[in-house]
């Protein structure tokens, strides 16, 4: 059936059909432009998913010396480009995660750029942490990603406040945002 088509492409219409990227099949087992079809729903493909969050992990990556003011730019750039894009997709599942990943690895960023136990102290109690949960955050001996996941950086640097400091976007906000218009 393909190669009908493909004659009736090249000789009468005289266009080239690259035989690589086209097949005759169902709209269930082909992808198009990033989406799949599984019934009546709408989805992206799991590349595109996982070239976004490779490109998430890009613009979070701990050794990017740029201020978090860019970071945080150039993220919510990306981020509204792509969910207006595959925003029209149905499937919901990982979006939570990926929105507290992508958090968890901004608290490492900054976890980072405060290299000293002072520093780290002082900016949690800026935010509001408990003085004695920050003082031991601090002087511990953990790596960033896992500190990022400590008392302490989820008391002061809660989503509220990424949200209010450095205007990030949500993605599970947008995501309902484009679902459920209100």
């Amino acid at each position: 059936m393909l190669k009908g088509i493909t004659d009736f492409l090249e000789r009468k219409l005289k266009l080239y059909v690259n035989g690589d990227k086209s097949k005759v099949a169902k709209a269930t087992e082909c992808e198009f432009l990033g989406f799949r079809f599984k019934g009546v729903r709408i989805y992206w493909t799991q590349r595109a998913f996982d070239d976004f969050k490779h490109r998430l992990k890009s613009l979070t990556s701990r050794s990017w010396g740029v201020s978090m003011e860019y970071r945080v730019l150039k993220l919510n750039e990306y981020i509204r480009g792509w969910m207006n894009y595959y925003g029209v997709s149905e499937y919901y599942r990982p979006v939570e995660n990926i929105d507290g990943w992508l958090r968890r690895r901004l608290r490492c960023c900054l976890w980072k750029q405060w290299t000293h136990t002072r520093t780290k102290v002082r900016e949690l109690l800026k935010m509001g942490t408990d003085r004695f949960v920050a003082i031991r955050s601090a002087m511990s001996r953990k790596g960033p990603w896992r500190l990022s996941r400590t008392l302490a950086t989820h008391t002061g640097m809660t989503n509220k406040w990424f949200a209010k400091e450095y205007q990030l976007v949500s993605i599970r906000d947008t995501w309902i945002s484009l679902h459920y218009p209100s």
